[in-house]
């Protein structure tokens, strides 16, 4: 079997479903112990503890979108917040967030088409690791904006290298400017330790 760096290039490199897919169902089980143990991603405590800021009803209905293994999902989790759905694509992935028993519901679906969520379903969407090379763009951001209700929160990271090579900058700002959502945070930070990756966690406010 692959290490967990070549698995991790495999799955940014590929934008492949078919591929990224394959990449998840070989690291599933390990994933969390590579990432969190060996590579110190710390994009999930960072994102989790800014909506936290400013999201302080633990009774509050959260999506996780692109939840993986459930890191993002347990830093809100384990502060006590209990209406935790969570979104993935790959099933291998949920299967592991299942495992831990910190979810409302789980479901499958892509985010770079329209999700089978009505709109203005959630008072907050956390999205973490999910906007990152080879997976999901910058149009995405405009379905996590259809599924949050008005006043309600988005709270996203986007890897470094996606960033530029994407123009997220771009995209936030057409959004912003269609009046759609506000800022609130936007902050440059660690996103994996080891490999010395950084990357923007940002925090909207839907309009």
């Amino acid at each position: 079997m692959s290490d967990h760096h070549d698995i991790l290039e495999r799955a940014l490199a590929s934008g492949d479903k078919d591929a990224i897919t394959s990449a998840y169902r070989e690291w599933a089980a390990k994933y969390d112990a590579d990432l969190t143990g060996k590579m110190d991603y710390v994009a999930p405590a960072i994102a989790g503890g800014l909506l936290m800021e400013h999201l302080d009803d633990p009774s509050a209905e959260v999506l996780d979108a692109g939840c993986g293994t459930g890191l993002a999902g347990a830093c809100l989790h384990r502060a006590g917040y209990r209406l935790l759905d969570g979104l993935d694509y790959s099933v291998d992935m949920l299967e592991q967030a299942r495992a831990k028993g910190i979810y409302r519901s789980l479901d499958q679906g892509d985010l770079t088409s329209r999700l089978a969520i009505a709109d203005d379903r959630y008072d907050a969407v956390l999205c973490v690791g999910t906007f990152t090379c080879g997976h999901v763009g910058p149009q995405a951001l405009h379905e996590l904006i259809r599924i949050t209700r008005p006043g309600g929160h988005i709270c996203f990271t986007v890897r470094d290298r996606a960033w530029a090579e994407d123009d997220y900058a771009r995209e936030i700002a057409a959004i912003t400017d269609a009046g759609r959502w506000q800022e609130i945070e936007t902050r440059t930070t660690d996103y994996i330790r080891e490999e010395g990756s950084q990357g923007q966690v940002c925090l909207y406010r839907v309009a």
